[in-house]
């Protein structure tokens, strides 16, 4: 069974559970709205959650061990000064089948990566089997490396699991349905927008603390939102609601804030807030950007949630120009574990590399493929004639694939990142935007201008630099992440 996190549902690796016609809701994303519990319920729910995760990582740690092959024997007391390190055993485990075996005796050094050293290792490697061990050392040596643990050992039921599972719940979920992985993504997002929160959170306590807003209280507000980049015509719109509100009636200062959650949320859903490929067919999705926004690595990421989601993935590496940039493709498409269709000529044709990865996602049933596209604004022309000719080839070589062009933007970068996306929705027909490094910022807010400025729709954020710090968008997780106060 594999995580669906476009559809948040668990599924097998063919999207069975997605086509089942028995349950017309599979595809429907989280309920926008909260929902009405009590501080206990929320407490039960996120006890009958972990009690759930527990039991399903027990099951798979059991199953694990049936189909697993026997484990292999003890070392003998002879190799006990041979015995590898974590880091080495991580490293072992990573060989392919297919590789010489590792010698236990070899500690790895830097004479493994030159040939011509081999015989100076063996050299070493006898003399430090022939050296005696000290008296007393073993009582005090190192234990064998433990196994690297899983994501339900680390679970651990504190404060943060309690917020993220009644994020969850409060959005209709069910604990059975909720997975190691969403609980985890919500508390590194909570961390991540903590340089915004901060600032956020402290003034609206303070405003809090005095009693009903009042005009002064508003403006106030109006300065917090434009110092977190949220954009001066997003801030007018809040300000404009606030202050409908404020005539109507007196706001008490929790209902002012649970108002302000609510019209974020709504800012923030542009269009269908559904996003996911289609399964069964071709999804071509064109990842462009600037050089330097994390285009290379965010391609990296969509792939491992793409793959873990159950989707056949493919990647083009049609960013031909950029030094080095098909290499590093390729070593995130390997962390991914997704392969990458690339031309070895140097400079070769954007276009062509985007017909030979259609050609070849068609021979392989591959359901999405991600093209990475150049990212130079210095010459627009350029760039434009480029875009439009990967999309011609697009429609004339795979015109039933379900086509989206996604703009990277760097959060850090602000208002800076809005020309960018000024600039590529000319020319590349954008349909959404993906937003990384939000963890490198206290300016969150640029979320809210992208939405109400370039009227694009959100599709992922990012917030690290590891391979899961990439999810789909989820508006109502985002609001409550930027002002949770616990």
């Amino acid at each position: 069974m594999a995580f669906d996190w476009f559809r948040r549902r668990y599924t097998d690796s063919k999207g069975g559970a997605e086509s089942s016609p028995q349950d017309p809701e599979l595809a429907a994303p989280p309920a926008p709205e909260p929902a009405a519990m009590s501080p206990e319920d929320y407490l039960a729910f996120a006890k009958a959650a972990y009690a759930n995760l527990k039991a399903r990582a027990a099951a798979q740690a059991t199953q694990a061990e049936v189909v697993s092959p026997a484990a292999p024997a003890p070392e003998s007391p002879a190799s006990k000064g041979s015995q590898p390190s974590a880091p080495e055993a991580a490293a072992t485990e990573a060989v392919s089948p297919t590789s010489p075996p590792v010698q236990p005796a070899a500690a790895p050094s830097f004479f493994d990566l030159a040939p011509r050293a081999a015989e100076r290792l063996q050299a070493l490697a006898a003399t430090a089997m022939e050296e005696p061990e000290p008296e007393g050392v073993a009582a005090v040596a190192p234990p064998p490396a433990p196994a690297p643990q899983s994501a339900a050992e680390e679970l651990v039921f504190d404060e943060g699991f309690r917020w993220s599972a009644e994020i969850l719940a409060a959005q209709g979920r069910k604990p059975e349905e909720i997975s190691i992985e969403e609980i985890s993504w919500l508390q590194k997002l909570r961390r991540s927008l903590g340089k915004t929160r901060l600032n956020l959170i402290n003034q609206l306590k303070a405003l809090v603390g005095r009693g009903p807003l009042d005009q002064d209280a508003v403006e106030e507000i109006e300065a917090m939102l434009l110092q977190a980049d949220v954009g001066v015509e997003a801030t007018e719109q809040i300000i404009q609601a606030l202050q409908r509100r404020l005539r109507e009636e007196v706001v008490p200062p929790e209902e002012a804030v649970k108002y302000l959650k609510q019209q974020l949320r709504q800012m923030l859903t542009v269009g269908d807030p559904t996003f996911a490929p289609q399964r069964g067919t071709l999804n071509i999705w064109l990842i462009v950007g600037v050089n330097g926004v994390g285009k290379t690595t965010t391609i990296g990421k969509i792939a491992h949630v793409a793959r873990e989601s159950g989707y056949q993935c493919l990647i083009a590496a049609a960013d031909t120009f950029r030094a080095a940039a098909v290499e590093q493709l390729k070593i995130w498409a390997e962390r991914a574990g997704v392969e990458v269709i690339a031309n070895p000529s140097p400079n070769a044709d954007p276009a062509a590399v985007v017909f030979d990865a259609i050609t070849a996602a068609k021979a392989r049933g591959t359901e999405l493929l991600l093209v990475d596209t150049a990212g130079r604004l210095q010459n627009k022309k350029n760039l434009m004639e480029e875009l439009a000719k990967i999309r011609r080839i697009i429609d004339k070589k795979a015109p039933e694939a379900k086509v989206e062009s996604l703009l990277v933007l760097d959060a850090t970068q602000g208002q800076n990142g809005l020309r960018q996306a000024q600039v590529f929705a000319e020319v590349a027909k954008l349909t959404g935007v993906i937003l990384t490094k939000l963890d490198s910022t206290a300016k969150g807010g640029i979320a809210l201008a992208i939405t109400q400025q370039m009227h694009l729709p959100i599709r992922f954020i990012g917030a690290g630099e590891g391979l899961e710090d990439l999810r789909p968008f989820s508006s109502y997780e985002f609001v409550e992440a930027l002002l949770s106060e616990y």
